[in-house]
């Protein structure tokens, strides 16, 4: 079946939030599982010295990518986030550490207090773990609707993988794909 982007956005993001804990936490572990595995058969073709990750909006049941986040740093990985430019409409990336201290933005999305290290330019990423409230078959994204990952994910590498963390199966097809739409490489599910 077919949908637009606002009705895909509309039934999702109700479906997430209806998920209760234990079928949440459930559904991150099988997520957390299919990760190590991809990334493993991802580092026999390529090194993966960076990976952009998004952190979760907790009240919005997103994809905990905080198991994620800890296996990379055991595994030697580097690890990046963004904050949220509204004035420019685009993400800054920054360095994500054990020691990089977060706040809540006014969307609840954790960001760096301190922004005093350097920047990260989209071409140094290797992998972007992306957010998402549902995709289709072809690797579309339904997110908040914004547009700041398709701005960010139109600056990558070419060779950049773009894979997105659902908590729910495909749709068959969103049917109001725009020009600046970005697919996904790649889309991880239980």
């Amino acid at each position: 079946m077919s949908q637009t982007k606002a009705e895909l956005r509309t039934s999702y993001l109700a479906k997430r939030k209806a998920l209760p804990a234990d079928e949440l936490n459930r559904r991150n572990a099988l997520l957390r599982t299919h990760f190590i595995d991809f990334v493993q058969q991802q580092t026999q073709i390529r090194p993966l010295r960076l990976v952009h990750t998004f952190l979760p909006i907790r009240r919005q049941n997103e994809v905990d990518t905080w198991p994620l986040i800890h296996w990379l740093w055991q595994h030697g990985t580097g690890t990046a986030i963004s904050v949220t430019n509204t004035e420019t409409n685009q993400l800054v990336h920054y360095p994500l550490t054990v020691d990089t201290v977060l706040a809540e933005n006014k969307w609840g999305i954790p960001e760096p207090t301190t922004r005093t290290q350097s920047t990260i330019e989209p071409i140094a990423i290797d992998m972007v773990l992306v957010p998402l409230l549902a995709f289709d078959r072809q690797g579309h994204r339904v997110g908040y609707g914004k547009g700041y990952y398709d701005r960010f994910l139109a600056s990558c590498r070419p060779n950049c993988l773009t894979v997105g963390l659902s908590l729910f199966e495909p749709v068959e097809r969103i049917i109001d794909i725009a020009e600046t739409d970005v697919p996904l490489s790649h889309v991880l599910t239980p």
